[in-house]
């Protein structure tokens, strides 16, 4: 893995965090490639990450083994058409991290022949505590396969999904969900601030909560109802919470907010399709 080329395609936030995942886990940075137009996004990457840096795509696909596109979903068809050739020659694999762009459209841009890994990363993994599912072609080789997951790997974790109409799910809880868990903190805090506590006490009151309750989620062998059961004793104040939430229908609205962020991904897919 070591040895490999990693090349970036685009070099946002996304790109950069990869980069710099793949650089901790022991990846030479001379080994990795990044194009971009924005110079000044290239030269903070040069600086910082000691990485090779080009305004041109062809110049990072003919030095790579593996061409990372990370454009915009808006932008890749053009960049994809634009790449076909020089892939094709190269047998690059091709791993994609743009939202809603299927491997179909993929192929039809890139070739037919063309190895390709689509992933769903979440913002997480700007911080190295990522979640991503990722999906295969028929192209992907075994090798190709544990090269891609690697690469998502160095950000937090990589899963595989059967189907690639999995991802649209995977959008739906880990794609889209550090949304909601802001949102249950933003609704904590101002409530606090209501209670009398400062701003400052009562934003990191909730930002430990929230981590050490993800900790010993990660940490445990029992499900979140076992967990929850634990730390709520019988008539006392986390019982009271616990029932309001249920109350209000906790359970189902966050059912139905999850069954919307997955149509509207399903949906989005299907315009990415039909504007091509």
């Amino acid at each position: 893995m070591k040895t490999k080329k990693i090349g970036f395609i685009g070099g946002g936030n996304m790109a950069s965090s990869l980069m710099n995942g793949l650089i901790a886990s022991g990846h030479p940075a001379q080994q990795l490639w990044v194009s971009d137009i924005n110079l000044d996004a290239l030269s903070h990457l040069a600086a910082t990450l000691n990485v090779h840096t080009s305004t041109s795509n062809d110049e990072v696909i003919n030095a790579v083994d593996v061409v990372v596109l990370a454009v915009k979903p808006q932008m890749l068809a053009e960049v994809a058409k634009n790449a076909a050739v020089l892939v094709q020659q190269k047998k690059s694999l091709v791993v994609s991290i743009a939202a809603g762009i299927s491997q179909q459209s993929l192929s039809q841009w890139l070739g037919a022949d063309v190895a390709i890994v689509r992933c769903m990363p979440n913002t997480p993994a700007l911080v190295l505590t990522g979640a991503t599912a990722l999906h295969a072609n028929s192209q992907v080789n075994t090798q190709q396969r544990n090269l891609a997951e690697t690469i998502l790997r160095s950000v937090g974790i990589a899963l595989w999904v059967d189907e690639e109409s999995e991802l649209d799910a995977v959008t739906a809880v880990s794609g889209s969900g550090p949304a909601y868990y802001f949102l249950l903190m933003e609704a904590m805090e101002k409530t606090a601030l209501e209670f009398g506590l400062s701003p400052k006490t009562a934003r990191l009151l909730i930002q430990q909560t929230a981590l050490g309750s993800a900790k010993i989620a990660l940490e445990s062998t029992e499900s979140p109802e076992q967990l929850r059961q634990r730390v709520t004793s019988p008539n006392g104040t986390t019982q009271q919470a616990i029932d309001t939430f249920v109350q209000g229908g906790f359970s189902e609205l966050v059912a139905k907010a999850l069954h919307a962020a997955r149509d509207r991904s399903i949906e989005m897919s299907k315009q990415a399709e039909d504007s091509k």
